[in-house]
C-alpha cells in the first residue's frame, strides 16, 4: 500500500522538473510554429485572402521543387561522405591506446570548438583558385590551371562534411565500443576473414550508431545556412537561402512561411525514415 503514494510522489516530482522545459518548448517552438502556419495560410501579403495558395504555388512551381530536391540531395551527399570517412576513424579509435584515443577525439571535436563562420571562411581560402588544394595540385603537375572548387556543389559538400563530421563519428565510436571484441576473435578462429567479419558482425552490430549519426548529420547539413550561403556564393540555391530571400529580400512572408512548413515536414519525413531504420537495425543487430 505504501508504494502507490511513493510512486505518485516520484511522478509528481518528475513532472515538476519537466515543467520548465515544457514551458520553454511551448513558448519558443510551438508558438512560433503556429504563427508560421497562420502566416502560410495567407494567399497574399496583405492578408486579405485565406487558403492553401502558398502551398499550391510551391508544389506546382518547378523551380521551388528543384530547390527542395537539391537540398535533400545535398544532405544525402554530405551524410555519405561523413559516413565513409567517419567509420574508419571510429574503428581506429577502438583499436589504439588511450593516448591516441585522446588525440583522435580532439581532432574529431575540433570543428565543434571553433565558430562556424571561422570554419567556413577557412574553407573559402582553401578552396579558392590560389588555395591550398589548387596550389598543391599545380605543384605536383597534376593540373595546369586552377580548378573551380569554390562556389560549386563539391565545395559545399566538402565544407559541410568537415563541419558535420563529429555528428557522424561520435555515435559510431559509441556503437563500435559496445561490440564485444571476443566476437571478432571467435569469427577469425572459425575461419572468417577480416572483410567477412566486418560485414557479418561489426557492421550489423554498429547499425544503430550508423543510423543515429546519419540522422544528426543529414538534419544538420540541409539546414546549415551559413556554410551553404558562403561556400555556395549565391550561385547555388538551397532551402535555407530560398527561405531567407523570400522573407528578407522580397518580404513575401506568407510564401516564406509556407516554405518553412514544407521544409520542416520534409526534414521530419527523412528523420522518421532514419528512426524507423534505427528501430529495425536494433532488432537486426540483436538477432
Amino acid at each position: 500500500m505504501g508504494t502507490a503514494p511513493a510512486s505518485r510522489d516520484v511522478t509528481s516530482y518528475g513532472m515538476g522538473l519537466a515543467a520548465p522545459l515544457a514551458l520553454f518548448f511551448l513558448v519558443f517552438f510551438v508558438v512560433p510554429l503556429l504563427q508560421l502556419l497562420w502566416l502560410s495560410l495567407h494567399n497574399d501579403t496583405a492578408a486579405l485572402h485565406w487558403g492553401l495558395g502558398q502551398y499550391l504555388h510551391f508544389l506546382t512551381d518547378p523551380f521551388s521543387l528543384s530547390v527542395l530536391g537539391s537540398t535533400l540531395l545535398l544532405g544525402a551527399e554530405v551524410t555519405a561522405v561523413c559516413l565513409v570517412l567517419g567509420f574508419p576513424i571510429a574503428w581506429l579509435y577502438q583499436r589504439v591506446g588511450s593516448r591516441l584515443q585522446t588525440i583522435i577525439i580532439l581532432i574529431v571535436l575540433l570543428p565543434l570548438l571553433t565558430s562556424v563562420v571561422v570554419r567556413t571562411f577557412a574553407w573559402i581560402v582553401i578552396l579558392g583558385r590560389q588555395g591550398i588544394i589548387n596550389a598543391t595540385l599545380q605543384s605536383l603537375g597534376i593540373i595546369e590551371t586552377p580548378l573551380k572548387l569554390l562556389y560549386t556543389q563539391f565545395g559545399v559538400v566538402l565544407a559541410l562534411a568537415q563541419v558535420q563530421m563529429p555528428l557522424t563519428t561520435l555515435p559510431l565510436i559509441t556503437a563500435l565500443g559496445r561490440i564485444d571484441s571476443n566476437l571478432d576473435d571467435a569469427s577469425c578462429s572459425l575461419g572468417a576473414g577480416s572483410w567477412r567479419t566486418f560485414f557479418r558482425i561489426v557492421l550489423p552490430l554498429s547499425l544503430p550508431g550508423v543510423i543515429a549519426g546519419c540522422t544528426l548529420t543529414y538534419a544538420a547539413a540541409i539546414t546549415a545556412f551559413i556554410t551553404q550561403s558562403l561556400i555556395g556564393g549565391g550561385q547555388m540555391l538551397f532551402m535555407p537561402m530560398y527561405l531567407y530571400q523570400q522573407a528578407s529580400t522580397l518580404q513575401n512572408w506568407p510564401f516564406a512561411s509556407a516554405i518553412s512548413i514544407i521544409f520542416l515536414l520534409a526534414v521530419l519525413a527523412v528523420v522518421s525514415v532514419f528512426t524507423t531504420l534505427g528501430r529495425l537495425s536494433r532488432g537486426y543487430g540483436g538477432a
